[in-house]
């Protein structure tokens, strides 16, 4: 089964393993005059558990131009984020949960955050699940796409997005709010469980073993069992042309979740499927 927390965070080891242990991968030939490089993150972790290898540093300095799943620096992003994080339909998260399971909701967000489901009822059960990460760090998160934005920012590179936030965010809207906010309320019921889980994939993470990952995942009890392609492949074999027209101009930095980079459906896989040589950087 594929866990919630992987598909939240975009954090995903696709069907197939990847035999090298790297999150840094370079793209060559096919073509190309330059090399680019592609980065697996992952969107959500301790400052203490944060590392960003001197190979990494290198390749992001040798690229010209950086792509993130979204264009971080456009000054419209968050206003439209906290637009399509809402319910338009008339309905609140009172409306897909089970009594029971809005009351344990209520009085966790309550307990931890300081607002029950009556305060945040008219928010979709994706953005709660993201609040509810939060909880389950005993730190403030550090993200690596905040760090390549003021990377880019600093070196004067170039920022640009793979897809738009209303295509992003769009995903989950595709996937019925009953089921997930039944996952949710599962979490919260099993925080010590979901807790433990994402301890263990920042683990693996930290070793750039997406094996690891891939039979993580395959024993959890936290599933989207179904929407893999809607929440990932369709998105990979999208990116793939805006990734290679922007190889052929510039040499480019990508830096998109982690489990976007394995398995036969994931970017590498179509990558070397396009002719292009598909190798790991250390």
């Amino acid at each position: 089964m594929k866990t919630i927390q992987f598909l939240v965070f975009c954090f995903f080891v696709q069907w197939g393993y990847a035999q090298e242990k790297s999150l840094l991968w370079e793209v060559s030939g096919n073509g190309l005059t330059k090399p680019s490089y592609v980065y697996g993150t992952i969107h959500m972790i301790c400052p203490n558990d944060y590392f960003l290898t001197d190979s990494t540093k290198a390749a992001f300095q040798k690229a010209e131009q950086v792509y993130l799943e979204l264009d971080m620096d456009d000054p419209t992003l968050m206003s439209k984020m906290m637009q399509l994080m809402m319910l338009t339909n008339g309905k609140k998260m009172k409306d897909y949960l089970k009594p029971e399971e809005y009351t344990l909701l209520s009085d966790y967000f309550k307990a931890k955050m300081g607002a029950s489901l009556d305060q945040m009822g008219g928010m979709k059960p994706f953005a709660l699940m993201s609040m509810l990460y939060t909880t389950l760090l005993s730190c403030q998160p550090q993200s690596y796409e905040l760090v390549f934005t003021q990377m880019a920012s600093s070196a004067k590179k170039e920022l640009l997005g793979l897809e738009t936030v209303e295509l992003q965010m769009g995903v989950f809207d595709q996937i019925p709010y009953e089921k997930q906010a039944g996952l949710l309320a599962d979490m919260v019921r099993k925080k010590d469980e979901s807790s433990k889980e994402f301890g263990d994939m920042v683990a693996l993470y930290k070793k750039q073993d997406l094996e690891g990952l891939l039979k993580l995942m395959d024993n959890s009890e936290w599933d989207f069992n179904g929407y893999e392609d809607i929440l990932l492949a369709n998105r990979n074999t999208a990116w793939v042309p805006t990734m290679e027209k922007a190889m052929m101009s510039k040499s480019t930095f990508f830096a998109v979740g982690a489990g976007h980079l394995g398995g036969t459906k994931g970017v590498l896989q179509l990558l070397k499927k396009q002719g292009y040589t598909v190798k790991p950087i250390l």
